[in-house]
């Protein structure tokens, strides 16, 4: 097993973004643990598996991130078995694309839950943990091309990636002085299962074939493709890495040209 450059935890790292993020950072030499509901338990140890096989320590955890004891246990758990977090993917999120009418108290409440406060507990543990450490850190968190203009249908969401933004920039300025970097990563259509849940509703909606909607969206970017998980990850490792020290408080777009700031 080849010497390690750090522990990470990636949140939401059983698939999609998060799976793709957690076996790069194993390639970049950290030894990662995958933190994800228990319904993921087999695609987590496959991630986990992965991780092993690319000469790293990987470490399966469970729990929601929306509950700030799960997220202190899994910090534990890592610092107690590698003796120490040097980064921190804040990458578990939810989605509805629905009309703003048609939106819930309830589903406010879940996607503000999991994508907003999920992120802040994240940041807040980690940044705490790291502070204890002495040596600086990397956290980095799951924006969205949604948090960078609102868009029809998704409103709730694009309020929560909105808010990451802001929680990004403010963690930026409160943790530069420990030496730890804040940034988070604005995807834009990435084909992942959360892409095929929202195709199935719309699809549906509109009566039309399984897959349409994800394919018109190819449409929206002038790069003429929807994104893959890969496409996010090297903005991601680049950021854990030492070259990326002087980068803090930035919401990054990885969207082949859909948003432009």
């Amino acid at each position: 097993m080849s010497a390690s450059k750090g522990s990470a935890i990636v949140t939401g790292g059983a698939d999609g973004i998060g799976r793709a993020i957690a076996i790069r950072l194993a390639q970049d030499g950290f030894d990662v643990a995958v933190l994800d509901l228990p319904a993921s338990d087999v695609k987590a140890q496959a991630v986990v598996e992965e991780i092993r096989e690319k000469g790293k320590r990987g470490l399966k955890l469970f729990g929601d991130v929306s509950v700030e004891e799960d997220v202190k246990a899994a910090i534990e758990q890592v610092v107690t078995q590698w003796g120490s977090l040097d980064v921190m993917i804040a990458n578990a999120g939810i989605s509805m694309n629905r009309p703003f009418h048609e939106m819930t108290v309830d589903d406010f409440d879940r996607l503000v839950s999991v994508n907003l406060k999920g992120v802040f507990i994240c940041y807040k543990e980690a940044a705490i943990q790291m502070m204890k450490q002495g040596r600086g850190g990397r956290i980095i968190g799951a924006s969205s091309i949604a948090g960078k203009k609102g868009m029809p249908g998704n409103s709730i969401y694009s309020a929560t990636k909105f808010g990451v933004r802001g929680l990004t920039q403010s963690a930026a300025m409160e943790y530069g002085k420990h030496g730890i970097t804040v940034n988070a990563y604005a995807p834009g259509v990435i084909e992942t299962n959360l892409l095929d849940k929202l195709d199935d509703y719309h699809t549906e909606q509109g009566k039309q074939p399984k897959g349409s909607w994800t394919k018109s969206l190819e449409n929206t970017c002038v790069l003429g493709r929807n994104g893959q998980p890969e496409d996010v990850v090297p903005l991601v490792s680049f950021l854990c890495k030492e070259e990326a020290a002087f980068i803090t408080g930035q919401t990054i777009l990885v969207d082949g040209g859909i948003c432009f700031d």
